[in-house]
């Protein structure tokens, strides 16, 4: 049976430190990167974990990147602090790890079973929501990209029958926080894309984001979840433009 390492990068996240490393205690190492943390996830994640190491936060593919080397294992989970392993998914792996792959499988997507505030999304473009969770360390890295960066694998990638259990967003208050940080660094790589700004960057796009997770993507049978996801995704798109537009202000 092959060994495998579960990778935890965390910044602040002492209310979920201790489940998810429940979570992953199946793991034959589990490492935990943290992003100097100042609510005590440091010091809780030297009790629960088998190696803490803390490096200063610049963004996620850059955090993941240089952590991927860090792990003892060739097979590497990798699962954020607010997700979990269910039984399911955990024999899954399992599976994997005493069977590997005989092709050239690297990497595996794994799905996630969304709740925002405690709420299951069943709809709100985050039905189908997957993401590239298991794979080998020497095979695959994350794009180059301050959000929403995927991993890039050497290889061929399957995908697993089971999902993460991920309870994201506790509050609106740290939504608008995260969506208005992704805005920002969206708007250091659309600055070097996007030509002259127009009405169309501040009312066409921002209303379109809205209407396709809340109309298009089913986001309305969600109820006020649905409504909330769908407002806070076209704010987030007329804010990138925002910030884009202050990048050029500034520059002048």
């Amino acid at each position: 049976m092959e060994k495998i390492t579960a990778l935890i990068p965390t910044g602040n996240e002492i209310h979920n430190i201790k489940e998810v490393i429940t979570s992953v205690s199946f793991a034959d190492e589990i490492l935990v990167v943290d992003s100097l943390s100042t609510d005590g996830t440091y010091e809780k994640a030297v009790q629960l974990a088998d190696k803490v190491i803390q490096r200063e936060y610049q963004y996620s593919s850059s955090q993941k990147n240089w952590a991927i080397p860090q792990a003892k294992h060739e097979w590497i989970l990798l699962i954020d602090a607010d997700e979990r392993v269910t039984p399911e998914l955990r024999e899954e792996i399992l599976a994997i790890l005493k069977n590997p792959p005989t092709d050239d499988t690297v990497a595996y997507w794994i799905g996630r079973k969304n709740h925002f505030m405690g709420k299951a999304v069943n709809h709100s473009g985050w039905k189908n929501d997957k993401v590239i969770r298991l794979f080998k360390r020497d095979f695959c890295k994350y794009e180059d990209k301050k959000v929403h960066a995927e991993i890039i694998a050497r290889g061929n990638v399957g995908k697993l029958n089971h999902k993460f259990y991920h309870d994201t967003y506790l509050s609106i208050d740290k939504y608008l926080e995260k969506m208005n940080r992704y805005a920002w660094w969206q708007a250091y790589d659309y600055d070097k894309k996007v030509g002259k700004l127009t009405p169309y960057h501040f009312i066409i796009k921002p209303f379109w984001g809205f209407f396709k997770h809340y109309v298009i993507q089913g986001g309305f049978r969600d109820g006020v979840v649905g409504l909330t996801i769908g407002y806070i995704q076209g704010y987030t798109v007329f804010m990138r433009y925002v910030k884009v537009w202050l990048l050029r202000k500034n520059r002048k």
